[in-house]
């Protein structure tokens, strides 16, 4: 198991619940409805993504290889980057803060991350043997 990737999906997890409830919550009522929705994708990308980061986390312990380092690598600059740059974009849309609108023109890159994130893990798990179960390496 990498446990840097677990502990990491544990705490982005947590984060997600609690963005989820204060958007849900507490920016309903301050935020206009396009403002909410970018907030929305923002939390939903990161929880899914925490998802994904655990996958890589454990997968690892079957298969630790180089892909599989880049796939949670690459799930955690995504949740930075992509649901990060929307969480951005929410707080300066709020604030009319318009000289900062650029901070959406990172959100792609982040999406690319998510991407190359799911391809590394696809090639991580494929083309690479699994060692032994943890069942099988403890009798040895």
């Amino acid at each position: 198991m990498h446990k840097t990737f677990v502990s990491t999906a544990a705490y982005l997890g947590a984060l997600s619940v609690a963005l989820g409830a204060f958007g849900a919550h507490a920016l309903k009522a301050i935020l206009n409805p396009e403002a909410l929705a970018i907030f929305e994708t923002a939390v939903r990308y990161q929880f899914y993504h925490v998802f994904a980061l655990l996958a890589a986390g454990m997968l690892y312990n079957y298969s630790p290889n180089k892909f599989i380092i880049w796939a949670g690598r690459l799930f955690m600059a995504g949740i930075v980057l992509f649901s990060g740059s929307l969480y951005a974009l929410v707080y300066i849309k709020n604030a009319e803060n318009l000289g900062l609108y650029w901070v959406g023109a990172i959100t792609p890159i982040g999406g690319l991350c998510f991407i190359a994130g799911w391809v590394c893990l696809a090639i991580g798990v494929k083309n690479h043997a699994p060692i032994l179960p943890m069942r099988h390496r403890d009798r040895l």
